[in-house]
């Protein structure tokens, strides 16, 4: 049996994390929630409608690109690229939010609803809910709210709500409090769409495979591409995790590709300066499930700091814990000035202007192409950088090159 079927066990852990720690109230609205994923996983009419959304509204397969000018400009490795970007609101996100909307649809649910960080699941679930004819509710930091601008007003045109919030750090942790505090209140109609592979179980779990389809096409792409050929190097940013559990699925089993997560190192490596969790963590529970937290001295989730509003979370999906426990994936990190320094790079080099989530993996790629000659880099680009180019251009201009 492989990876993806033994992992996670029927109660949702993932060795010695995930798990669902819920308040009574949501107990048996996670229950039910559970047993629709159990059945409807299993559906050929769920699949198959979902497959033609994926064709004929998202525009899948996304292609993946060689960065040739890239890889000639580092040296060594030569350096692909998933294009998430080219999906349908322009990352990786909608992946699973038609497909959570599609399973809220068959639930008879009117409302879906979520915490955004970056603005593009939250962009993605106004899609997914205009599609599908439901109500949205998206609750977003203050901070982030500023610094995405763009996203904001996607999501109003598409007719969501956008719930502002304003207490603590007032970004993506405090997005996903407030989303809850909300979602008790209507959980008899509603679906809590989660953003990432977090959340009390069965998340986890179907986040990542409604984002395994990332894998399943790169996997094969890249063998069109290269002869039959594996990647040697497969690396995607961690906040949550989502996008790189996607793309880790589809080399979860291959001991030959050595798999990568890059997470935020932002300032510096204090407390409060960075969101690198897997590296500076430590056992711990936050929103219902069991991972590793970065904590203040009181033990409460501590202040978190990144360019990239999406990967701005203390938190990671129980999964990529599971994983770097077990040495299964290189968990690493790139700081703010090495993802600035990416996000200028590839919009120069290559004509993509990536997210500056995405921009975490290219200055993996960027960092570590020189040192394996001969070999090749999969990155995930998993979104497009519009919803961040007033915040860079405002704030550190328009680069040096």
């Amino acid at each position: 049996m492989g990876y993806l079927n033994s992992n996670p066990t029927r109660d949702g852990w993932f060795g010695d994390y995930g798990g669902a720690m819920l308040p009574p109230p949501l107990e048996p609205h996670f229950k039910e929630i559970r047993e629709a994923y159990d059945q409807l996983s299993k559906s050929g009419e769920f699949l198959g409608e979902l497959r033609l959304i994926r064709k004929h509204f998202q525009g899948r397969p996304t292609p993946i690109s060689y960065l040739k000018n890239l890889s000639d400009l580092c040296g060594g490795a030569q350096i692909y690229a998933k294009r998430e970007d080219l999906n349908h609101t322009g990352a990786h996100k909608l992946n699973h939010c038609m497909a959570e909307a599609l399973l809220a649809k068959h639930m008879g649910k009117t409302k879906i609803m979520a915490e955004t960080g970056a603005g593009q699941h939250g962009v993605a679930l106004a899609t997914a809910a205009a599609y599908f004819g439901l109500e949205c509710e998206i609750h977003m930091g203050e901070i982030d709210i500023e610094k995405e601008a763009p996203n904001v007003t996607r999501m109003k045109l598409l007719g969501a709500q956008v719930v502002p919030v304003g207490f603590g750090g007032r970004s993506l942790k405090e997005a996903v409090d407030s989303a809850f505090q909300s979602y008790v209140a209507q959980a008899e109609t509603a679906l809590f769409c989660i953003g990432s592979v977090v959340g009390p179980h069965p998340f986890p779990k179907m986040v990542r495979d409604f984002q395994s389809i990332v894998g399943i096409e790169a996997r094969e792409q890249f063998a069109e591409m290269t002869d039959g050929q594996l990647p040697d190097i497969v690396a995607a940013c961690v906040g949550g995790g989502s996008n790189a559990m996607g793309l880790f699925a589809g080399f979860i089993d291959e001991e030959a590709v050595a798999l990568y997560g890059v997470e935020p190192l932002g300032t510096s490596s204090n407390l409060g300066d960075h969101a690198a969790t897997i590296t500076y963590g430590a056992d711990g529970d936050i929103h219902g499930f069991r991972t590793l937290v970065l904590t203040d001295e009181a033990g409460e989730p501590a202040p978190v700091h990144t360019v990239a509003s999406g990967l701005d979370y203390p938190g990671v999906g129980p999964e990529h814990a599971h994983l770097h426990k077990i040495g299964k994936v290189n968990y690493v990190a790139a700081d703010d000035k090495e993802a600035l320094d990416s996000f200028y790079k590839l919009s120069r080099h290559e004509g993509i202007i990536p997210a500056l989530e995405s921009a975490h993996a290219v200055a993996f790629a960027l960092r570590e192409a020189p040192k394996n000659p001969g070999k090749s880099i999969l990155l995930n680009l998993s979104g497009r950088g519009d919803k961040d180019i007033d915040y860079v251009t405002e704030t550190f201009g328009f680069g040096s090159e």
